[in-house]
């Protein structure tokens, strides 16, 4: 009795923990203004030439990569213990790791919209939620899976936007610079993994 309550407790308590340190960040502590006063004197020491709009877009990118990396984390430990501990399935397991996420993040932006310091948006939830799932699908997947999809994606942009962008310089009498080797070197890239995966079959 005490070894199975302590097995269950190993399994839920990872993302009850979790789910608080989650809540707790909705506080005035972490508001914008907060995190800008401790990024920025950061950046501006790292970076000095840095200009003030290009260090707002860091500390913006860096809040909202908090928010990816927190739910995309909980969403995770909700469908481990649904899948250790109430004999759900891979999908069902999933699908209720996605409904808790969602219920947290419309819980946390409701609760900011009542701190001065803070706002609460739709437009987080969305991004809590999309994060939450994405984890729930690379888990599901396999992500090795995803990391070889999303390679192969950013190898056919780096490829065709290098060209295009190359195309529009010489049409503008404009040097490529960087281009002349990156698009190639991407174009390649692109050759290789299709040589491999053929070799594969």
């Amino acid at each position: 009795m005490y070894h199975e309550m302590v097995k269950r407790l190993v399994i839920w308590l990872p993302p009850i923990l979790w789910m608080g340190v989650v809540l707790s960040l909705s506080s005035p502590a972490m508001s914008s203004e907060h995190t800008g006063g401790v990024l920025r004197p950061v950046l501006a020491w790292l970076l000095p030439s840095l200009r003030p709009v290009h260090a707002d877009l860091i500390h913006y990118l860096v809040r909202k990569s908090a928010h990816v990396t927190e739910y995309g984390i909980l969403a995770l430990l909700w469908r481990r213990a649904f899948l250790r501990d109430t004999g759900l399935g891979p999908g069902s397991g999933g699908w209720a790791a996605l409904g808790i996420c969602l219920i947290v993040a419309t819980i946390d932006e409701r609760h900011q919209a009542f701190i001065p310091s803070r706002t609460g948006t739709a437009s987080d939830i969305v991004l809590d939620t999309v994060a939450a799932a994405a984890a729930i699908v690379c888990t599901q997947v396999g992500w090795w899976r995803v990391v070889e999809m999303a390679t192969g994606v950013l190898v056919w942009v780096g490829a065709l936007g290098g060209l295009g962008a190359l195309l529009l310089d010489l049409a503008a009498g404009v040097s490529g610079g960087v281009l002349w080797l990156s698009a190639p070197a991407a174009g390649a890239l692109l050759l290789y993994r299709r040589r491999r995966s053929a070799s594969r079959t």
